[in-house]
């Protein structure tokens, strides 16, 4: 483990020389070809990191966040490289380009990222095809579901995605909260986010598969106040499986670096205090009742620990491997199980919460 973590350290100077969208590509490439463990056995997969979820069991709770495959192409790589579970997306019903180039941006003095992808993917399709090639393989693989761009009924879309992807996804991430599709997060405003969720529910239900998959909700930083209790209310009164807190944020804290005034989500470093506070926020406003998954500017077990504390029971990275590498996960699960021991908690879930 030690030489993936110095080989990489080693190649990240030629990986920056990329632009970060080659660079990503790169990375995605190298996971294509990276070969898969056979089957592994639940008593392998259980331990102390072990933690249940809406109905479901993670290994561990070190997850990637959606972002980093969004065509479904290599989630079991990410499981087999140590993480308890892998989203991707955001997928959406029809293939769509995004914006337009540059639209990702490395701020490498502040640890972070910049993006205004768009919701660039290859479409419904052909992310279907390949989940249905890995049917039967073990892992938790969440689908992050989205809104075409150009789209006359954009909850219609969310209820195509989730008819289409009940069968085949562990969990369905509904997100409505990213900055670069124009008008998206006027979908958390409490009287549309009801009807969306109303329409993703009763598509999902229609499929008449007897254990459908939990629907998780993903909001963004940037709420006021009466914004997470309407979210909170909604997501508690339908019975959602778990809130995925945050999303990027439109705020712009002080950076150093020369990209700091592009447009788009801030992910990394810069947005971990504001992504601890909204999940602080939502932990408040559910009553600790609706589970959590902690996102934002987390780069270490100490960060995933201090959100754990604060009350998610998951969470997820992906900026923080452009500069720590992909063995980030693992690395991040063996921290927690340390400082499980340290303080005291034989069991993940009696952490949840505990601060």
């Amino acid at each position: 483990m030690m030489k993936r973590l110095r080989l990489f350290d080693l190649m990240r100077p030629a990986l920056f020389g990329l632009d970060p969208e080659t660079g990503h590509r790169l990375a995605i490439t190298a996971l294509k070809a990276m070969p898969l463990p056979g089957p592994r056995s639940s008593q392998e997969r259980a331990g102390k990191l072990a933690i249940t979820l809406a109905g479901l069991d993670f290994p561990n709770p070190v997850g990637v966040a959606a972002g980093f495959d969004k065509d479904a192409e290599v989630p079991d790589a990410l499981l087999a490289l140590g993480f308890g579970f892998a989203e991707v997306g955001s997928i959406t019903p029809l293939a769509q380009a995004g914006n337009e180039r540059p639209r990702l941006f490395r701020l490498v003095e502040d640890e972070a990222v910049i993006n205004r992808m768009g919701f660039n993917n290859a479409g419904a399709d052909a992310a279907i095809a390949r989940l249905e090639a890995r049917a039967g393989r073990p892992g938790i693989v969440g689908v992050n579901i989205g809104a075409n761009k150009d789209s006359p009924n954009r909850i219609a879309d969310y209820a195509l995605m989730a008819r289409r992807m009940t069968p085949l996804a562990s969990y369905l991430a509904v997100n409505v909260s990213s900055p670069n599709t124009p008008g998206l997060r006027a979908l958390q405003d409490e009287a549309s986010l009801a009807a969306l969720i109303d329409g993703v529910i009763e598509a999902r239900d229609s499929t008449g598969i007897t254990a459908p998959p939990p629907i998780f909700l993903k909001v963004a930083p940037d709420l006021e106040p009466a914004d997470v209790d309407a979210i909170a209310r909604i997501a508690m009164d339908r019975q959602l499986g778990a809130l995925i807190v945050s999303n990027t944020t439109i705020a712009r804290p002080s950076l150093r670096s020369r990209h700091a005034g592009e447009t788009g989500g801030l992910s990394g470093a810069p947005l971990r205090a504001l992504a601890l506070k909204r999940l602080r926020d939502f932990r408040k406003a559910t009553g600790g009742e609706m589970p959590l998954i902690g996102v934002g500017g987390i780069a270490s077990a100490e960060h995933a620990w201090e959100r754990i504390r604060a009350g998610a029971s998951l969470v997820q990275t992906y900026s923080a491997m452009v500069y720590r590498g992909p063995q980030l996960g693992a690395e991040i699960a063996r921290g927690i199980e340390r400082l499980m021991k340290r303080d005291g908690f034989a069991c993940l879930a009696d952490a949840v919460g505990s601060e």
